[in-house]
């Protein structure tokens, strides 16, 4: 685990980190969440947030759902220029998220930001 903390503690950006989770996941699962919180300290931009939780979220949602959160908040407290941010609406909640709008809102905090902050005019 002490190679795994120096490699991670050498990324710069997040990519080295979404690297070694999109690598490692299966066969070392310990360290999902050391790289969740390495992105979460060294992505400036949240573009490696975005990219690990729509991964996560492809890989295994249930499984992986405490981390998809984290990075979902992490992109979002980053992703200024929502460079990332409107697709992780369809790659988190489906390409129906916006017939279900009115009811991710209600349900789900990460959806209701991201919606907020993508379509500003919108009314929520």
């Amino acid at each position: 685990m002490d190679n795994v903390e120096k490699l991670l503690a050498s990324d710069s950006d997040g990519m080295v980190s979404y690297e070694y989770l999109v690598n490692n996941f299966d066969r070392h699962p310990e360290v999902v969440g050391l790289a969740v919180e390495n992105i979460g300290r060294v992505d400036s931009t949240g573009q490696f947030a975005a990219s690990a939780a729509r991964f996560l979220h492809a890989t295994d949602a249930a499984r992986f759902a405490a981390e998809i959160d984290t990075l979902l908040k992490q992109a979002i407290d980053k992703d200024r220029d929502k460079a990332y941010l409107p697709s992780l609406l369809s790659c988190i909640w489906g390409n129906d998220y916006a017939e279900r709008a009115d009811a991710l809102r209600e349900a789900d905090d990460n959806f209701r930001r991201i919606y907020k902050r993508v379509h500003p005019a919108s009314a929520i």
